[in-house]
Order: structure tokens, then sequence, then C-alpha cells
């Protein structure tokens, strides 16, 4: 059986066409790539009254930023650990408190634009493989202590009335996190550009650019844009225009899959409306959708475009080992997505020359980052603030190319035996 990438006509929204770019054109700050980092940037210069042309190679929302599992929460790809290694702690403190706002900046966006599509749903369960709640406590008195944000610690009864499956033993709850229709969240960020005067372009990729000097240009198959800023925001999908970002990030491809509808059948399994995900280092998340009729489930990831029909078949068996009683539930639907991962598993995000911007790599955590990160980037360029410079100590460094991708799949590989060993062992 295939299945066909036709999440894009099955949601709930309406998909508006936009022109390609056609001749000449002029605004103050041009934006490669409309996922949520792009059309976040465009948002906040719009609304201070900049000129703002968006140009994305396919649609708005095609590539990992419209494709993911949903979930908008706290925290970056790695831990507050490991940044404050690289950042210090008071950096690092401060970075985390931006990845809340950039949360908070979603859940006001959806209300103050009246994105009702979005459907936005509050919790978010973190769940135990394995038995250690004393961790979990520990973990929820320091967030509670360090960022005055509060984590409801379950035990594993109350996780398993929620979670029917003895997979599962303790749990956090996130009552402040939520999530959403991401399409349809993209869908009405761009609508409200537009409402403001800014241009998005679609089928319109960029095959060039001049960065040196104070005039910037960025020329399509039948058009060019003329600005004073650019941003590239263009994620997994970079091309050879900007060789230097290219090369600073691996794009990994991840895999989703809903189901048909079984409302039944799926409550006897998952009787919570919050988004799931487990503590493996290569887990899976999920949610259910559609009000409670189809379950979305997502996980695993490769270093090259995979077969989409192969991956669901490992999809299906995570969900079947976990839930054995849905082994009769179908899948409908299936797409993948590339993200883009930094060496140092943290968005990159600043100036890489006078006038030209980079926010990007947000490596699978990106709903709460790009939105910081879109908002940062504008502040930057309108000159309200230089937060962006929080994310310096995460620069462009080599992601290795080749080697990179196959040291990546090795660790998850790696990550993933660790991950059985350590459940085996418990």
């Amino acid at each position: 059986m295939s299945y066909p990438d036709t999440y894009y006509a099955r949601t709930m929204a309406d998909a508006a066409t936009r022109a390609v770019l056609s001749g000449p054109v002029e605004c103050d700050t041009v934006i490669v790539g409309a996922g949520l980092a792009g059309l976040t940037t465009a948002l906040e210069l719009a609304r201070a009254g900049q000129r703002v042309v968006v140009l994305e190679a396919e649609s708005v929302g095609f590539g990992a930023s419209g494709r993911n599992g949903g979930f908008v929460g706290p925290g970056y790809s790695t831990g507050t650990d490991a940044i404050a290694r690289i950042a210090g702690a008071d950096k690092a403190h401060k970075l985390h408190l931006l990845s809340i706002e950039g949360m908070e900046y979603v859940r006001s966006s959806i209300r103050d634009l009246s994105i009702f599509d979005a459907a936005p749903t509050s919790g978010v369960l973190s769940v135990l493989r394995y038995d250690g709640g004393a961790d979990l406590k520990a973990h929820a008195e320091e967030t509670r202590r360090k960022y005055d944000y509060k984590l409801e610690y379950l035990e594993t009864h109350e996780v398993r009335q929620r979670l029917n499956s003895k997979r599962y033993f303790q749990g956090l709850r996130d009552g402040r996190s939520f999530h959403i229709h991401p399409l349809n969240y993209l869908r009405g960020l761009a609508a409200a550009i537009e409402t403001l005067g800014g241009r998005i372009y679609e089928n319109s990729p960029a095959v060039s650019a001049r960065l040196d000097g104070a005039a910037k240009q960025i020329v399509t198959a039948d058009g060019r844009v003329d600005a004073r800023q650019v941003v590239f925001s263009t994620g997994g999908y970079t091309g050879a225009l900007n060789p230097r970002l290219k090369r600073a990030f691996l794009p990994i491809a991840t895999y989703v899959m809903v189901s048909e509808e079984a409302p039944e059948l799926i409550a006897s399994a998952i009787a919570t409306t919050d988004a799931i995900g487990d503590n493996r280092r290569a887990g899976d998340y999920y949610r259910v959708v559609d009000g409670g009729r189809r379950l979305l489930w997502g996980g695993r990831i490769t270093t090259r475009a995979g077969s989409t029909e192969a991956l669901v078949r490992e999809l299906r068996s995570e969900m079947v080992n976990t839930y054995p009683q849905l082994a009769g539930l179908k899948t409908e639907l299936a797409w993948s997505g590339l993200m883009s991962y930094a060496r140092h598993l943290m968005p990159q995000i600043g100036e890489m020359a006078p006038g030209v911007w980079h926010c990007t790599a947000f490596g699978g955590h990106g709903l709460n980052t790009t939105a910081i990160g879109g908002k940062v980037v504008a502040e930057g360029i309108l000159g309200t603030s230089d937060r962006y410079k929080l994310f310096e100590p995460f620069g462009l460094v080599w992601a290795g190319g080749l080697a990179g991708l196959a040291v990546a799949q090795l660790t998850y590989w790696k990550l993933q035996m660790q991950d059985w060993w350590r459940e085996r062992a418990a």
C-alpha cells in the first residue's frame, strides 16, 4: 500500500493560491522561505511598517514547518546543561526564558489573529518508558525554582489511567504547553502578513543572490527583489544559494502518519487530549486529532529521504508495541519532511554579514523556537533589541557534510540501542 502526501488537500483551512514572482520588485526586507521562522519575521516587520517580500520555492508551509507533529512547548533540541557548557549559565537561563516566550508568542498569535483552524489544545504529557520517578520529581522542582514554571508529576497509575499501555511509567504534564494544526497556523500568519501589505510569492525559488554592499538582490527564474535586508529561513530545504548556511546544518527527515477514523478504538488506548512524547532519545510523539476521531503518530529519523511506506511500517510497529489494542487501526495518510540540525543542536540565528540574516536549524523543536527566532531577528533588523546575540555562541559551524550525515545516522542507531537496553534493564 502506498501513502500519498495528501496532507495539504485534507487540511481544514482553505489553500490560498499566490502569484509567482514576475519582474522586479523593491522592499525593505526580503525573506527567503515561507516556513515558521520566515513568516514570523515577516509578520513582525510588517507590523512595524516595513515593506516585506517573502519568496517561497513551493507553497507556504511546504517543509517541516507545515508537516510536524504540532507540539508547542518550551526548550530546545538539546538540554540546558549542554547549552550552559557552551554559552554559560546566564545565557542558558535567558535562552530558556526566550523559548517560553516563543511558546506564548504562538498562543497569542492564534488568539489575536483569530486563527481558529489552528485548533490549539492544552496539555503535553512527557512519559517514561522505565521506572524513574525520582528524577522526574527533581526535574519538575528545578523547573519551578529556576523558571517559575510548573510541571505536574504523575505516578505510574495516573499515567496509565490516561494511556492504557504497560510500556509507560511516571510522567510530567505541562499544562501551559499545547498542540496545534501547524499548517493552518502558518496559513493564518501568511494571511495576516498580506493584510498588512506584505507580499508572498509561491513557486518562486531563489536562484542567485547579490549580498555585498548596501543594496541586496535576490533573483528568481522570472523576477528579482531589491532590498536593504535579506533573511534566509529555508531550514532543511536550503540549497546552494547560500553555501555558508548550507554547510552549517544537516538535513534530517522525519515521518508522520495519521490513522483512519476510529474514535472508539483510539479511546480504548488513549484517554486524554494531551499530546504525548516519551523520554527516549529516539522516541515517539503522538496525539489524537480531528476531534478524537484520528490518531497522529510521528517519530523515526533518517539522514536521507527514505521510503515513506517502509517508515510507516516501522511507525506502526512502534504504535502496536506500545498499544497492542491498536493493531487493527489502519493508517490513512503519511508524509515526511526535512528538518535542519546544527552540530550543536541549537538554532542558528543572527547576522552573517551586514544586512544578511539567518534564522534556521531548529532541529525538531521548532514551533516555539521558530517563533522567538523570527521575533528576535525582526527586532535586530528594526534596531529595537539585540536579543538575537544570545544565540551567538551557536554559530554557523560546519556540520560535517556527508561524514556528518553518517555520524548522525550512527548516533541515532546508538541512541535507539541505548533506549532499548535501558528499558530492558528496568
